[in-house]
């Protein structure tokens, strides 16, 4: 993904929906807006309830995502977080976070009129 990517690490749920209420505000399409957490139920349930979107094939691409289906989820989530854009070192630092019961917001802008903050 060559996109540029906005990327926002949250303590909790209600943080993350506050964040993504905001990305809206800025213009921000439901489908331009991810939500991962260290839980795939509760990265599932937040999206859910947010009407947004989680990291997936479309995203991630066939290869990487067949093998997730193999990986720790330790490196589900970094492999995740490169397909959106990070560095590994970057991917890394926000898994350690993950980890800590923490919430990522990220948003990929299309247009001009959005903006990275």
């Amino acid at each position: 993904m060559n996109e540029k990517v906005f990327l926002k690490v949250v303590d909790n749920g209600a943080r993350a929906m506050e964040e993504i209420n905001t990305l809206h505000r800025q213009g921000y399409l439901p489908e331009d807006i991810f939500v991962l957490a260290h839980d795939k139920d509760r990265t599932e349930y937040l999206a859910g309830a947010a009407d947004v979107n989680t990291i997936t094939l479309e995203e991630e691409g066939v290869i990487k995502s067949i093998a997730n289906m193999f990986r720790s989820r330790g490196d589900e989530l970094r492999s995740k977080l490169e397909a959106m854009g990070c560095t590994p070192r970057e991917a890394e630092m926000h898994e350690a976070e993950l980890d800590r019961g923490k919430v990522i917001i990220m948003a990929r802008a299309r247009s001009a009129t959005q903006r990275i903050l």
